[in-house]
């Protein structure tokens, strides 16, 4: 959670993955690099394959994250769940870090008298709501997703409106896999304003394989992109303030 800013990816997928890098190695890559790895699985109603259920299990653990299984109608309520689920447990572990390094290694949260423990979740409460929050969204257009998309467009703007009540700075880009050309598509780069995926999804089109190991570490990617991109806007702000003297 380094400045201040909480790091999420956000898997959407409703199949298992076939191809490329193994899902659930990506996503130990992206908790390494301070990235949470949510995922939910969006399934048929009376059908849910236990395959696709274990590797989304799986690929959560691995990125430190939170998954659920749900049926399309109970998505957009689940979308946001997750997401503010997931935020709660990064501030946590961070909060126990500290808790570590001030109190002992042993020592964590659950560990703390009643008085303490209070104020301590108030402080995480707080982090919840003043955080900045940059949230990658990875969507599975594999053909079976198709009928999906009209609720999966409806998550994004509800979860974008839920988000917009807090303090903190949210930016969203959204990924697909696979894409027209490629297995991993870029659909919006960095963005406070989801409203955009409106006039977007429609046009969408579902259809092939699912990479989700290579979504995931595009994602990464991505990520990467962006801090080393703000590195240097931040160098070149300093620079030109030397420059001018002031």
């Amino acid at each position: 959670m380094r400045n201040g800013t909480i790091k999420q990816i956000l898997l959407i997928t409703d199949g298992y993955s076939n191809t490329g890098e193994d899902p659930v190695a990506m996503a130990a890559l992206a908790k390494e690099q301070g990235i949470t790895v949510n995922v939910i699985g969006v399934m048929e109603k009376d059908l849910i394959d236990e395959q696709s259920t274990n590797e989304i299990e799986n690929i959560a653990m691995s990125g430190g994250g939170v998954s659920q299984v749900v049926y399309a109608q109970n998505l957009s309520q689940t979308v946001q769940m997750v997401t503010r689920q997931a935020m709660t447990q990064t501030i946590h572990g961070v909060v126990n870090k500290e808790l570590q390094q001030i109190l002992g290694s042993e020592t964590k949260l659950e560990d703390l008298p009643p008085e303490k423990r209070g104020e301590v979740m108030e402080v995480v409460d707080d982090l919840g709501e003043t955080s900045n929050l940059d949230i990658l969204i990875l969507v599975d257009m594999s053909a079976s997703m198709k009928s999906k998309l009209p609720t999966v467009k409806e998550a994004l703007l509800d979860l974008s409106l839920s988000l917009n009540a807090r303090i903190g700075y949210n930016n969203y880009s959204i990924f697909l896999f696979p894409g027209k050309k490629k297995d991993v598509e870029k659909l919006l780069d960095w963005t406070p304003n989801l409203n955009k995926v409106s006039a977007i999804f429609p046009k969408l089109t579902a259809g092939g394989i699912t990479p989700t190991g290579p979504a995931l570490e595009e994602a990464v990617k991505h990520f990467k992109k962006k801090r080393s991109t703000r590195g240097r806007l931040e160098e070149y702000d300093e620079r030109s303030i030397e420059e001018s003297g002031l």
